[in-house]
């Protein structure tokens, strides 16, 4: 659980830069490769403002996704950038007037339910750190951490 500040700080750098890249993309409008070189369009696509600073901020998301599974369980870390829709979505409404209708809003509600159930997974239950809550193998027995999951 120590190491949840920086899973947050992974998800919502992930739907920061979803957010800049909508934005970044309505800017430059619909995109058209007819009569131009592919290359070229997109080169000028990736270094638009908005698109350059969101795909940047993906890779400052990612470097601390990476930290992040260095240091805890993948099948703990990843359903946690579920939680990056239920941002994009909230801040879509807000500031691209996006639709966000009752099934929308019915999906946030179970992401979060199903986030919060694997945030208690991963509560160090039996005193012991994260070295602890991995399977381990020996040859007379398999053991596995107090945590059930």
């Amino acid at each position: 659980m120590k190491y949840i500040v920086f899973i947050l700080f992974t998800v919502m750098t992930n739907a920061a830069a979803q957010l800049m890249l909508k934005q970044g993309m309505m800017s430059l409008g619909p995109i058209s490769f007819e009569g131009a070189n592919p290359l070229l369009k997109l080169l000028q696509i990736v270094f638009s403002p908005w698109i350059f600073l969101g795909l940047s901020t993906f890779v400052i998301s990612m470097a601390s996704h990476l930290y992040v599974l260095s240091k805890v369980e993948l099948s703990f870390a990843y359903p946690f950038l579920s939680l990056a829709y239920v941002a994009v979505a909230i801040f879509a409404y807000f500031i691209f007037r996006e639709d966000l209708n009752a099934w929308r809003v019915a999906g946030i509600a179970f992401i979060c339910v199903g986030t919060v159930l694997i945030a208690q997974s991963g509560r160090d239950l039996s005193g012991r750190g994260h070295e602890d809550q991995t399977a381990g193998l020996s040859p007379d027995k398999i053991r596995t951490s107090g945590i059930v999951r």
